[in-house]
């Protein structure tokens, strides 16, 4: 839990191509600190269950509001009562520590 921690801590840098995504070793022990994450390929996601409609928008404004502050953005599936936040680094085309801080921070979003 504590890496949960420290991750959610951490500043998202820019996103830029012309660095390597992260091995499947890395990107193991970074989704190992996160629960209830999933990956799928070069994607990582997670499935948030709200009581209602109002709750689940309230969920994906105040996520927007972190990936516009990181500049780092999931892609949001919304439905009522749920929505299920995914990330990736097109500039990269996988995995990169961006999209484990910024899950963590959304987790620590949830948890409030």
């Amino acid at each position: 839990m504590t890496m949960v921690c420290d991750l959610a801590k951490g500043r998202c840098k820019p996103c830029e191509g012309g660095v390597p995504p992260l091995t499947d070793d890395e990107a193991a022990k970074l989704l190992a600190t996160l629960e209830g994450w999933q990956r799928e390929g070069q994607v990582i996601s997670k499935a948030y269950k709200f009581k209602n409609y109002y709750e689940t928008m309230a969920f994906v404004n105040a996520s927007a509001w972190i990936s516009h502050r990181e500049d780092h953005h999931p892609d949001l599936a919304v439905g009522w009562g749920q929505c299920t936040v995914s990330y990736t680094t097109h500039a990269i085309g996988g995995l990169s520590e961006n999209d484990f801080i910024c899950a963590a921070k959304i987790d620590a979003l949830f948890a409030l």
